[in-house]
């Protein structure tokens, strides 16, 4: 006998205050242009946590089952709508990134040149790498050391062998490394000293309440 699938857990009476303007602008989107109606719905399926995605348009072609030339005009339908922001991500066109809700944020001119830094899901297909054959079959990559502000590399372990042995071991130039978010503890030492101070101030808290 088969079991029966659970149904989806919810939370019955819970409601989410909309936009009354966007409904009347989606519904009037999706009778006009529904290949445009479609692409959006995909787009927002894929941002995940974030509010932007970014994907070739020969990518989103092949989700929507459709011609890039649709794809083009789908997108300049939802930009034209305000629906969403594109930003182009080299100098072809061919790759965009794909912001909803939000505008992009840019920085003040460095140099000439402004920049626009922001988190984004990526979308990729096999048939677009020019590698495509040895997929799955790469050399795992070089580690690259996750540090807290203050900390300092040390290197250990064998290292590579003679001739390739660095002249003077233990002076090794710094790696590149990726900096933890600021808020986070500084290094172990400090995490350390951090749930101790707690756990001291706890057991004060005791010995206050015993007197």
């Amino acid at each position: 006998m088969k079991t029966l699938p659970e149904k989806p857990s919810y939370r019955p009476g819970a409601w989410v205050q909309t936009d009354r303007e966007a409904h009347e602008r989606w519904a009037q989107l999706a009778v006009r242009n529904p290949k445009a109606s479609a692409l959006l719905h995909i787009l927002a399926a894929r941002v995940g946590d974030h509010n932007a995605v970014v994907a070739s348009q020969g990518t989103l072609a092949k989700i929507m089952g459709c011609s890039a030339a649709t794809i083009k005009r789908a997108l300049a339908e939802l930009r034209a709508g305000n629906w969403i922001e594109v930003r182009q991500v080299g100098p072809t066109g061919s790759v965009n990134a794909y912001v909803v809700n939000d505008r992009v944020v840019w920085s003040g001119p460095r140099e000439g040149l402004r920049f626009s830094l922001f988190t984004a899901n990526v979308i990729l297909t096999d048939e677009e790498q020019p590698d495509r054959a040895s997929l799955g079959n790469q050399d795992p990559l070089m580690k690259l050391p996750r540090m807290f502000p203050g900390e300092q590399q040390l290197p250990a372990g064998p290292g590579l062998p003679p001739p390739s042995e660095p002249a003077l071991p233990g002076l090794e130039a710094d790696l590149p490394a990726i900096t933890e978010r600021r808020g986070e503890p500084t290094s172990i030492g400090s995490l350390l000293e951090g749930l101790g101070a707690v756990a001291k101030g706890s057991e004060d808290r005791e010995n206050d309440d015993e007197a």
